[in-house]
């Protein structure tokens, strides 16, 4: 195919993917989206393994659920977390292989 024939992702899908982004641009919740790769957490146990205020790490996982990145469910006064969207695995792979690179060579 060549350049010409190319075609390209539409500018508002990449807004909306930058937006997205923007969100998980954050170290606090790159850590709760490792974790919750693994399994479901409630907000108290991420924010335990954050080191946060637990209304914090409540506003940070209210952020990911808006850009469909996670799901929540209520088991009496818990609500645990899981992962919604399949392709941040993909995304967490690329970071975990390009920064724990970085940080086993210094």
């Amino acid at each position: 195919m060549s350049r010409a024939q190319r075609r390209w992702t539409d500018l508002e899908a990449l807004g909306q993917a930058a937006e997205c982004l923007r969100v998980l641009a954050h170290p606090h919740r790159l850590r709760m989206v490792q974790m919750l790769l693994a399994g479901d957490y409630s907000v108290g146990e991420l924010a335990d393994a954050c080191e946060l205020p637990t209304a914090m790490a409540s506003e940070h996982l209210r952020l990911m659920q808006r850009c469909g990145f996670l799901t929540s469910e209520k088991d009496g006064r818990k609500v645990y977390y899981r992962v919604a969207e399949p392709h941040l695995k993909n995304i967490m792979q690329c970071i975990e292989e390009r920064f724990d690179a970085v940080g086993a060579r210094r």
